[in-house]
């Protein structure tokens, strides 16, 4: 059985990649306004919010219990709204996986867009689940971002 795996998510939107990667990239604090029941805050530890090598913790609520994922960004590309986030420590990782990044980004699909997960991953033992739940919570959370009015 495999210890590395790939999982992708995908969610039709109907706002631009620019909000999206704004939000997740420069306004978090906007998303615990817009979803305060799944997103309570998104703290700064080292670097400047939304650059390259900073490091961020996320706290949330994904299956009825408060997490935390601490996080460094290792790439941003703006033309193609990707953010690529290396997770290094938090409930996801800590005992289960030995690498985990997590990559965003949003496309042109028809006439639409579709923002897309995708995790890399590496599980420390077989007894490691893969991340549905993690993939569920993230996909649930853009449409709910994407669903707001407020979010232009």
């Amino acid at each position: 059985m495999a210890l590395s795996g790939k999982l992708i998510g995908y969610v039709n939107i109907s706002k631009s990649g620019d909000v999206f990667h704004d939000l997740l990239r420069h306004k978090p604090h906007e998303m615990v306004a817009i979803a305060p029941d799944k997103v309570h805050d998104c703290e700064l530890h080292e670097g400047e919010r939304g650059a390259v090598g900073s490091v961020i913790t996320w706290h949330f609520t994904s299956e009825g219990k408060k997490q935390t994922s601490k996080q460094i960004i290792e790439s941003v590309n703006e033309e193609n709204h990707t953010i690529v986030l290396k997770v290094i420590g938090g409930e996801l990782v800590d005992g289960k996986y030995k690498s985990f990044t997590n990559t965003f980004h949003v496309e042109p699909k028809g006439d639409g867009k579709v923002a897309t997960w995708t995790f890399e991953f590496e599980k420390l033992d077989t007894s490691v689940p893969y991340p549905t739940a993690e993939m569920d919570y993230l996909c649930d959370l853009i449409k709910h971002l994407d669903a707001h009015n407020g979010t232009k």
